[in-house]
C-alpha cells in the first residue's frame, strides 16, 4: 500500500470514529487501535492534524491517537514500539510545529512533545531546547504562545524526572536558561500590567500577555523547585522570589480595575504568583527563610488589616492564609526544646523571625478577626444549610483546607492558637465570657458571632485543657442552650451539640455522661433540623467511642437513642451520610455487645433494604458489612432458616467473589462477616457449606487476607469436620500444597496449624487426607534446619501421625528413605534425632506434652533405632514432666494440661476478639475434651508405656536398657514412674 492510500484510508476512519453514529463508530475505533502497531501510522497522524484545512473534529481525534500512541510505543523496547527512523523524521517535523490555531490541539500537541522528550531529550533530541527557546522570541503573538506552551510542558515532564543522572541534566539545564526565562516572564508581565492599566474594564487585549505571563511563570516554578538544589544560593532566584510580591500587590490593585473573564484571568495570575511562594516553602524551606519577613507581612496585610480587605478575593485570602499556615507548622522553623541544640543555622533564624513577628499584638488581631470574622456563617452558608442539610453537615476531609475557606481557617486558629497559646488563651477567655449568656434567639448576628467563638472553643479544646471549667459550663448554660427553640437557635443548638462532642474526650467528667446522653435525645428527634440532628449523631458516638465509656451509664439511654438513630438513618438520603450514621449505630452495637438483642430487630429488618439501595454504591456497602459484622457478634447463634442468616449469606457470597467488580471494596469486611457467621452458627447448612466456593480463588489472589481465609477455613472444620473434609478436605489439601511452595515462616506455621486442627477434629479421614504433604514435613524434620516454631510445628504434625497411625507414618519414612536413596534405619534415626534435639526448643506447654506423649508412644515400638535413644527419650519426657506438674491442694502430682471445662489456656492456637462464648467457642472446647493433649495423662501414660516395654523385653533386657541410662536422669524417671 502506497503512502497516498495509506493517508487516505486512515483519514476515512478518522472521520468514521468521529461520527455520532455507533455503528460506524465502533469499527472506526477498532480498526485504529488495530493499526497502532502499524510502521508509519504516527507519521500519517501528524500529518492529518498538522493540516490546518482538515476538520476539526479529524485533528482532535488524530493528535489524540498520536499522543496516547507516544505514551505506549515511543520508548525504546517497547512491544510493538515506533521504529528509530519514523521517530526521527517525527522530531524533525513536530520542532517547527508552533502555528496550531485551536488551543485544545495544541495543548494536546504540547503534551505529545513532552513525552517524547522525557525519553530522547538530551541524547537523541538535542536540538530541541534551542529550537524552543528560539520560537519563544517570534514575534507572531500566536507562534510565541504555542512555543511557551510546548516549552512549559517539556519543562514539567523533565522536571518530574528521579534518577539522579536526569536530575543533574536538568539543574544545568536550569542554570543554562533560568536567567532567559526571568527575563521573558518578567517582560511580559509588566507588559500585561501597563495594557492592565491603561485600558477600560471590559478589554481582552492583556489576556495573550496574561497567558505568555502565566506560562512564563509556571515555567521558572518548576526550575526553581526541582532545579536548584538551594535557590537562595542562585542569584536569579533570589530575584525572581521578590518580583513575586511586588508583581502580586501590583495584579492586585489591577484587578479592581477589571470585569468577567479578563478579571478571572488575573484573579488565577495572583493565585499563580501565592503559589509559586508555597512551592518554595514546602520543597525548599531553608532557603525560604529570606522571604519570612516579606510573606508574613504580605499575607497578615491582606489578610488581617483594614487597608488590605478591599483587594481580598476568596481564593487569593486562601493562599495567603495556607502560607502562614506552612510557616507556622514547618518542622524545619521549629528548633530543639534546648535552643542551643539546634544545628542548623537557618531553623534559629526562621523562629526568630517568626517570634519576632508574631507579638501580642499582632497575634490578638489575627486571632480575633479569624474569630469574628472569618469563622462567621456567611449568607450562602445558611442557605446552604437549608438547600441541602446533609451536605451542609458533612465534614470535608482530607486537603480540603487547602482550597476551602472554612477548614482553611480553622485550621490555621489551630496552628495559631497551638503556638501561642499563653498569649492567645486570655483573649479567648474574654471572647468566652462576653459570649457565654444565652442572646436573642432573634438577633442573627448575635447568634453567628456565639456560634464563630464556640467554634474556637471546639478547636482549641486540648489547649484549653487547664483555663475552660467545661464540666460547670456544660451544667449551667450549654444544656439550658440545647433545649432553646426559638428562632435562629438551631445554629447555638448544632453548635453546641458538635462543642460538647469535641470535649468529651478533654475534659468531662464520667459523672456527666448520663447528662450528656439525654441532652442529645431531644436533639435526635425527628421535629430538630436535620444539621443538628446529624451532629448530635456525632456527638453520640464520640461519646461511646470514649476510653472512659461506661455502658452500664448508656443503658438507660440505649433504647431511645438506638431508636431515634435508626429513625435518622431512615430519613437521610445521601450516601455519605447514610454511612456515617450507620456508623455511628455499628460502633453503639460494637460497644454495648449483646445488650443490643432487644433493640436490634429493626435494624436486622432494614439493612436488607438498604443493601438493594446501595447498588451503585461500594462505601456504603462496606458500612453495611462492618456493621452486620457486629450485629451478628451481639446477636449471637444466627438461625439457619431466618431471613437474617439468608441474606447474610448473599451479602457474604457477592463480597468474596472474585469475578465481583465489587469484591475489590467488600473483600475485607466480606470475610470478616464470613468468619462471624461460622462462629455464630450452631449446624451448618448447604448454602453455607457452598459459600467455600469462593475460597480457593481468594486463597491465589494474595497473601493478605490469608490469615482471615485460614481463619474461617477452621472455624468449617470445628463446625461439621466429617462434612466439611469429606466435600473440601482434597480442595484444602491442593490449596495448602499451593501456599506452601511459596511461603515465609509465619505463613507455613498457619498452613501447619490448619493441618493439625484437621487431624485434631477428625483423625481418622485426616490422617489420609493430609499424605500429600507428609514428604515434605518429613524431609525438613530430616533436615533439621527450619525456624523453631516452624520446627515446632512440624515435629506436632509428626506426633500427631504417630499417635493417630503408626502405620501411616512407617509408610511416610519409608517412601521418604526411597526418595532419599538411603537406608530406613538412617531416615527414622535422623528424624529421631532431630526431634530429640529441637525438644528444648519447643516452648508451648501443649507442644512439649504432645511431642512427649508421642515419644512414649515409640518406647513400644520394639524398633532398635528407638532403643538406642531410650536414654534421650527419658530424659526428654521428665523434662516435660517437670515442666508441666505441679502439686494440687491435696499434696498430689496432677498434670497442669488436662481438660477440666475451663476456657482453654492462652496459648491456644485459636484466637478469639469476642469477650463471650460463642458456638465456636464451645465447639473448641468439645474438640478438646478428645484430644490426647488434654486428654491423656502424660505421668500415668509414660508409666503404662515403660512397664508394657518391660513385659514385651524381659526383666533382663529392661535392666540392661535401664543401666545405659544415667543416674540423673533416672532419678529424674523414679520421681514420676516406678521402675
Amino acid at each position: 500500500m502506497d503512502l497516498l492510500t495509506a493517508q487516505t484510508l486512515v483519514f476515512e476512519t478518522l472521520q468514521q470514529a468521529a461520527s455520532q453514529n455507533s455503528d460506524v463508530l465502533k469499527p472506526a475505533e477498532q480498526k485504529l487501535k488495530e493499526w497502532e502497531g502499524v510502521p508509519g501510522f504516527y507519521t500519517i497522524l501528524f500529518d492529518i492534524f498538522s493540516t490546518h484545512t482538515v476538520d476539526v473534529n479529524v485533528r482532535w481525534l488524530a493528535v489524540l491517537y498520536f499522543k496516547n500512541g507516544i505514551e505506549k510505543y515511543w520508548r525504546k523496547g517497547a512491544t510493538n514500539g515506533i521504529s528509530e527512523e519514523e521517530k526521527a523524521g517525527i522530531r524533525q517535523k513536530i520542532a517547527s510545529t508552533f502555528n496550531e490555531p485551536v488551543n485544545q490541539i495544541a495543548v494536546q500537541l504540547a503534551v505529545a512533545i513532552s513525552k517524547m522528550a522525557r525519553l530522547d531529550w538530551p541524547r537523541e533530541w538535542g536540538s530541541l531546547m534551542p529550537t524552543l527557546l528560539e520560537a519563544v522570541k517570534l514575534s507572531d503573538p500566536l507562534q510565541q504562545h504555542r512555543a511557551l506552551l510546548t516549552l512549559y510542558h517539556v519543562i514539567k515532564a523533565l522536571s518530574s524526572k528521579r534518577l539522579i543522572g536526569d536530575r543533574r541534566t536538568f539543574q544545568e539545564l536550569t542554570a543554562n536558561i533560568y536567567g532567559f526565562m526571568l527575563a521573558m516572564w518578567e517582560e511580559h508581565t509588566c507588559l500585561a500590567i501597563s495594557q492592565l492599566q491603561s485600558v477600560g474594564p471590559n478589554n481582552s487585549e492583556p489576556n495573550k500577555c496574561l497567558e505568555n505571563a502565566m506560562l512564563s511563570l509556571r515555567i521558572l516554578t518548576k526550575l526553581t523547585i526541582h532545579g536548584l538544589k538551594k535557590p537562595h544560593e542562585f542569584p536569579d532566584a533570589n530575584t525572581f522570589l521578590k518580583l513575586v510580591f511586588e508583581r502580586a500587590k501590583t495584579m492586585l490593585h489591577c484587578r479592581v480595575s477589571t470585569r468577567g473573564e479578563l478579571q478571572s484571568q488575573v484573579e488565577r495570575c495572583i493565585v499563580k504568583l501565592t503559589k509559586v511562594l508555597l512551592s518554595v516553602l514546602e520543597n525548599h524551606p531553608l532557603s525560604f527563610v529570606d522571604c519570612l519577613p516579606a510573606t508574613l507581612n504580605f499575607t497578615v496585610h491582606y489578610a488581617f488589616t483594614p487597608e488590605g480587605a478591599p483587594l481580598l478575593f476568596e481564593r487569593f485570602l486562601i493562599q495567603c492564609l495556607n502560607l502562614l499556615k506552612g510557616i507556622l507548622l514547618c518542622p524545619e522553623y521549629k528548633p530543639a526544646k534546648i535552643i542551643e541544640e539546634t544545628k542548623e543555622p537557618d531553623t534559629l533564624r526562621a523562629h526568630q523571625i517568626k517570634m519576632s513577628f508574631f507579638e501580642t499584638p499582632i497575634l490578638n488581631i489575627m486571632c480575633r478577626k479569624l474569630i469574628t470574622h472569618y469563622f462567621l456563617l456567611a449568607p450562602q452558608d445558611l442557605q446552604q444549610w437549608d438547600a441541602d442539610p446533609e451536605g451542609f453537615v458533612t465534614d470535608e476531609g482530607g486537603e480540603c483546607w487547602k482550597y476551602s475557606l472554612r477548614p482553611c481557617t480553622e485550621t490555621l486558629f489551630v496552628g495559631l492558637f497551638h503556638d501561642f497559646r499563653t498569649t492567645l488563651s486570655p483573649l479567648l477567655l474574654q471572647l468566652i465570657t462576653e459570649n457565654h449568656t444565652p442572646v436573642d434567639p432573634h438577633n442573627l448576628d448575635a447568634i453567628l458571632a456565639k456560634d464563630a467563638v464556640y467554634n474556637a472553643v471546639g478547636l482549641a479544646a486540648f489547649d484549653l485543657y487547664d483555663e475552660v471549667n467545661f464540666d460547670e459550663w456544660f451544667t449551667t448554660t450549654l444544656r439550658t442552650e440545647l433545649q432553646m427553640k426559638e428562632g435562629n437557635y438551631r445554629v447555638i443548638r448544632r453548635r453546641v451539640a458538635w462543642l460538647v462532642g469535641q470535649w468529651t474526650g478533654v475534659k468531662l467528667s464520667c459523672d456527666l455522661r448520663p447528662a450528656l446522653y439525654a441532652a442529645m435525645l431531644p436533639l435526635l428527634r425527628s421535629d430538630e433540623d436535620i444539621a443538628v440532628r446529624l451532629t448530635a449523631c456525632s456527638t453520640i458516638k464520640s461519646a461511646v467511642d470514649d476510653f472512659e465509656f461506661n455502658s452500664e451509664q448508656f443503658m438507660e439511654y440505649l433504647d431511645p437513642l438506638f431508636g431515634l438513630l435508626f429513625a435518622l438513618l431512615k430519613e437521610v438520603h445521601e450516601c455519605d451520610t447514610k454511612m456515617h450514621v450507620l456508623g455511628v449505630l455499628s460502633f453503639v452495637v460494637e460497644r454495648v455487645g449483646i445488650a443490643i438483642r432487644p433493640y436490634a430487630n429493626s435494624l436486622v429488618q432494614y439493612l436488607p433494604l438498604l443493601w438493594q439501595e446501595s447498588t451503585d454504591h461500594n462505601m456504603l456497602r462496606c458500612a453495611i458489612v462492618s456493621t452486620l459484622v457486629h450485629l451478628v457478634k451481639a446477636l449471637g447463634t444466627v438461625s439457619e432458616s431466618g431471613s437474617l442468616a439468608q441474606f447474610l449469606l448473599g451479602v457474604i457470597q457477592l463480597s468474596t467473589d472474585t469475578q465481583q467488580p465489587s469484591h475489590v471494596y467488600l473483600l475485607e469486611d466480606g470475610l470478616e462477616l464470613w468468619l462471624t457467621l461460622l462462629e455464630n452458627s450452631a449446624t451448618i447448612s448447604q448454602p453455607l457449606l457452598g459459600l467455600y466456593n469462593n475460597m480457593t480463588q481468594l486463597l491465589e489472589l494474595s497473601s493478605e487476607n490469608l490469615r482471615t481465609c485460614f481463619y474461617i477455613i477452621q472455624a468449617y472444620i470445628l463446625l461439621a469436620p466429617e462434612i466439611f473434609l469429606q466435600h473440601y478436605g482434597e480442595q484444602v489439601m491442593r490449596s495448602c500444597m499451593y501456599l506452601l511452595t511459596d511461603m515465609r515462616s509465619e505463613g507455613i506455621v498457619m498452613t501447619m496449624r490448619l493441618l493439625e486442627l484437621c487431624l485434631k477434629a477428625n483423625p481418622t479421614r485426616a490422617v489420609t487426607l493430609l499424605e500429600p504433604v507428609y514428604p515434605r514435613i518429613f524431609q525438613a524434620v530430616y533436615v533439621g534446619e527450619e525456624f523453631p516454631m516452624v520446627m515446632s510445628m512440624y515435629l506436632s504434625i509428626i506426633a500427631r501421625v504417630l499417635l493417630i497411625s503408626r502405620d501411616m507414618f512407617s509408610r511416610v519414612v519409608v517412601h521418604l528413605a526411597e526418595s532419599l536413596k538411603v537406608t530406613l534405619e538412617s531416615v527414622t534415626s535422623k528424624i529421631l534425632d532431630v526431634w530429640l534435639d529441637k525438644m528444648s526448643l519447643v516452648t508451648q506447654p501443649e507442644r512439649s506434652k504432645l511431642l512427649s506423649l508421642a515419644l512414649a508412644s515409640l518406647i513400644t515400638s520394639q524398633s532398635p533405632v528407638v532403643l538406642q535413644r531410650f536414654c534421650s527419650i527419658l530424659l526428654s519426657v521428665s523434662e516435660v514432666l517437670n515442666d508441666i506438674t505441679r502439686t494440687d491442694d491435696m499434696g498430689l502430682i496432677i498434670d497442669s494440661i488436662m481438660w477440666n471445662g475451663d476456657d482453654l489456656s492462652p496459648n491456644s492456637q485459636y484466637d478469639s476478639d469476642i469477650d463471650y462464648k460463642t458456638e465456636h467457642d464451645q465447639r473448641r472446647e468439645q474438640l478438646a475434651a478428645s484430644d490426647p493433649v488434654y486428654q491423656l495423662e502424660l505421668q500415668k501414660y509414660f508409666g503404662e508405656q515403660l512397664k508394657e516395654l518391660q513385659n514385651q523385653a524381659g526383666p533382663l533386657v529392661f535392666a540392661q536398657l535401664l543401666q545405659t541410662v544415667d543416674a540423673d536422669t533416672l532419678q529424674q524417671v523414679r520421681d514420676y514412674v516406678p521402675l
